[in-house]
């Protein structure tokens, strides 16, 4: 892991032996389940160092200033990984940043068991898996409105993932959002979903992931206001008619 414990310094995270070791662990069962579960395309040992770990850590400075956090974190913030699949970003920046109380959430059955099979192998605490998408879970009051933190990492164009995101953050909280190249344009078009749901964006800013060119881009989405009621909206909406 000699790429991640130089990418992370340069992140601003020095990782101990032991959180080496869990990557390095989790790299393992990430290939051996992969061969069943068809989890990721990226599998070299190079690649997911640097396109899967790195890139994952790379919001956390961003997200830890924002909130007026320590880096890593030293409050036992809840986030919550929306669309998780193989765990990214969620269970790099848990192992990164123990103290944080991280949920995974996932649609597909198959990801939900590997992710559960993860946690335990890791011996990761305070880290669960809820089964359910979020246009659905959103609308519940065990997770709408409940989490300081919301990720998602290439789940969907930004107009409709923000329906997915901002109401399951607290008021006060942040929705990170992962985006490529095409973040710019995306934002342009998302900007007025972004506004009714009760969002204002604090920051839209190209990042360097170590080791990695390929531009990346994070987004972070302060909750100021309560996201109405009718959303998000079910049948997959969000998704066939984003709000514009």
């Amino acid at each position: 892991m000699a790429l991640l414990r130089q990418g992370a310094l340069e992140l601003g995270l020095e990782l101990s032996d032991a959180q080496l070791a869990q990557f390095q662990l989790y790299y393992h069962e990430l290939v051996r389940w992969n061969d069943r579960f068809n989890l990721t395309a990226i599998t070299g040992y190079a690649d997911v160092q640097t396109k899967h770990f790195l890139d994952s850590l790379a919001a956390l400075p961003l997200a830890a200033q924002e909130l007026g956090e320590s880096l890593p974190p030293t409050r036992p913030l809840h986030l919550v990984d929306v669309g998780s699949g193989a765990g990214f970003p969620g269970i790099p920046l848990k192992i990164a940043a123990p103290r944080l109380k991280v949920t995974l959430m996932d649609g597909t059955g198959k990801k939900v068991r590997f992710l559960g099979e993860l946690i335990s192998t890791l011996g990761l605490n305070n880290a669960g898996v809820v089964h359910g998408r979020a246009e659905e879970l959103g609308r519940t009051t065990a997770h709408r409105g409940q989490y300081d933190l919301v990720a998602a990492r290439a789940v969907a164009p930004l107009n409709t993932l923000v329906e997915y995101l901002l109401p399951l953050v607290r008021r006060g909280g942040l929705a990170v959002v992962y985006k490529g190249g095409n973040a710019p344009q995306e934002f342009v078009d998302a900007r007025k979903a972004i506004e009714t749901l009760g969002g204002d964006t604090v920051r839209f800013a190209p990042v360097e992931v170590p080791f990695l060119d390929e531009m990346r881009y994070v987004l972070l989405i302060k909750k100021v206001r309560h996201t109405p009621d009718q959303y998000p909206r079910g049948q997959g909406l969000a998704r066939k008619q984003p709000l514009s």
